[in-house]
């Protein structure tokens, strides 16, 4: 099962994600979305929204984000 973190380079919030999945040996892969909003069409088109990061689980089957629920839910999961 696969696991895909949008993110941006440079974002607090993606690197807290990012730093904890590593931390606890969560294999995922990364994909770098554009700086512009206007320019994430393909996180609009897996979430809803144009924010990251967003944690795409297929194992759980869940799409989330905001770095404070992914991160409850990576606890809960792989802690």
């Amino acid at each position: 099962m696969s696991k895909t973190l949008y993110q941006l380079d440079g974002c607090p919030f993606c690197e807290k994600v990012a730093d904890r999945l590593d931390e606890l040996g969560v294999e995922y892969e990364s994909v770098w979305v554009e700086a512009l909003h206007s320019q994430r069409n393909e996180v609009k088109e897996v979430s809803g929204q144009r924010g990251v990061p967003v944690l795409i689980d297929d194992e759980y089957g869940v799409t989330m984000a905001e770095s404070d629920r992914i991160l409850e839910f990576v606890e809960e999961s792989y802690a």
